[in-house]
């Protein structure tokens, strides 16, 4: 194209390319044939800015710390992997921490990524990378507002003023004048209505989780100390060294840590009660799926990969890839009941290695990368929904991380997984929990629908705008 000088004067001068044909001025040019008012963001926020910078103490302790998010942390389903920043070392806390009803945005690497703060977002210290927008709910619904940043036309529009070589930056006062379409009141209440039900759905949904593992670890009654020292994030806090019998030594492993004093604590607690082998209430043996080829299509038949980290978001996105160079396709896909654990990762103890997610709902399926080991419950046998609270518990947590092989990146001993306990708690109970962690799964699907909806509606609307014969094309995340 070629650029002519109002679009150099709107823009302060800018003069790469890439910035004046960009899908954001694709949107600009949208709207102004918006037949609604469109306001500069400034005018619509009491606040727009980033939190201060500071020096980070980490701690291991929820006593000593409070959690501390990443820009990759906002976009996460739920917050236990997130680190801890020292209370007493933190200068500035209170600047850090968000309130409801605030849209985030990242700021650096990944930029534009977007979040509407809920109460799960609450007591908790956010990174200076991300911006924090503050709605003006005098003008603007905080819930619409989210939703337009959020969708692919302020996708377009935040991700326009980056800058920088190999990591991308945006600056706050690089959004302020950022447009925003004012729809009808009525669809600005209706979308609001939607985003806030979803944020409502999700807090619920974590709640439900959170309250099936403590209906766990209270009927398997564990002292607080003891349960504290199992589950430390330091093997040391229950024993440094110690000494194994040669004729506890398996073929299997030399490893120290397979043999773990901590690792025999958590199975003797796990065995307190009436206990079965993982082996005997799954359909088979934990296993990784295939490899296939990965490549990249933007045909209509073409396939959403996510990757093992991806299944941990909010709403998990991936790479669209060809359905023909994968050989097996329905044995890839991963089926309603289904326990996903990533399976190849490193011991860091804010990683995702070792942790899992249940399949019942918005990840029914899909298309999950081979890393992620499957665990297929017997449903004659077991809750499924019961086995997941088991598998995802603190203790368990311990189990996966003393089951490993390999140095930078590693694995877990599948055969060790297999001995493992579960324990059993008797049908009525181990329902009750099954049903907790199934119902959560379904407020957090039903969450992710409100939400697409509301963006749906905004995007559907504001399309309209634009002649059938030059339609909106573009490629956004």
């Amino acid at each position: 194209a070629t650029a002519t000088s109002a679009w150099l004067l709107d823009e302060g001068n800018r003069l790469d390319a890439s910035f004046h044909l960009s899908d954001g001025r694709m949107a600009k040019a949208l709207f102004k044939k918006s037949p609604c008012p469109v306001e500069p963001l400034s005018k619509l926020t009491t606040d727009i800015f980033s939190g201060p910078r500071f020096r980070r103490h980490y701690v291991s302790s929820p006593e000593t710390g409070i959690p501390f998010l990443s820009g990759s942390d906002i976009v996460k389903a739920d917050f236990n992997t997130t680190k801890l920043i020292s209370k007493k070392m933190t200068n500035s806390l209170e600047a850090l921490k968000v309130e409801k009803g605030w849209t985030l945005v990242t700021r650096s690497g990944t930029i534009g990524l977007t979040a509407f703060t809920n109460d799960d977002f609450l007591g908790k210290a956010l990174t200076e990378d991300v911006i924090r927008i503050v709605p003006n709910e005098e003008m603007i619904e905080s819930g619409y507002l989210y939703t337009f940043l959020a969708s692919k036309f302020g996708y377009a529009l935040l991700t326009q003023f980056n800058y920088g070589g190999v990591i991308k930056h945006i600056e706050p006062h690089h959004i302020t004048d950022l447009p925003i379409p004012l729809l009808p009141e009525r669809q600005r209440q209706e979308i609001h209505a939607l985003i806030e039900e979803a944020a409502r759905l999700r807090v619920e949904g974590n709640g439900l989780l959170q309250e099936a593992e403590d209906m766990l670890i209270q009927t398997l009654d564990i002292e607080s100390e003891l349960l504290k020292q199992l589950t430390s994030a330091f093997e040391k806090d229950t024993k440094m060294s110690f000494v194994v019998s040669a004729s506890k030594v398996t073929a299997l492993t030399l490893r120290a840590r397979n043999y773990s004093p901590r690792l025999h604590k958590v199975i003797e607690v796990l065995s307190k009660w009436n206990s079965d082998n993982l082996i005997d209430v799954l359909a088979a043996e934990p296993f990784y799926t295939g490899r296939f080829k990965r490549i990249p299509s933007s045909s209509k038949n073409a396939i959403e990969l996510l990757s093992q980290g991806a299944i941990f978001e909010m709403k998990p996105t991936g790479n669209l890839i060809s359905k023909r160079a994968i050989p097996n396709l329905s044995n890839e896909i991963v089926k309603k009941g289904t326990i996903l654990v990533p399976g190849q990762g490193s011991l860091g103890e804010n990683e995702i290695f070792g942790r899992a997610k249940f399949v019942w709902g918005y990840l029914e399926n899909s298309l999950v990368a081979g890393h992620a080991m499957r665990f297929i419950p017997n449903n004659e046998v077991i809750d499924e929904g019961y086995l997941y609270a088991v598998i995802s518990s603190k203790l368990w947590f311990r189990i996966f991380r003393s089951v490993v092989y390999g140095t930078n990146l590693l694995g877990f001993i599948v055969p060790m997984l297999n001995e493992m306990p579960v324990p059993r708690l008797g049908d009525k109970l181990e329902k009750e929990i099954g049903q907790k962690v199934k119902t959560a799964y379904e407020k957090l699907t039903q969450a992710n629908e409100k939400e697409n909806k509301a963006i749906s509606i905004l995007e559907n609307e504001i399309s309209s705008w634009q002649p059938s014969k030059q339609p909106y094309t573009a490629t956004l995340r």
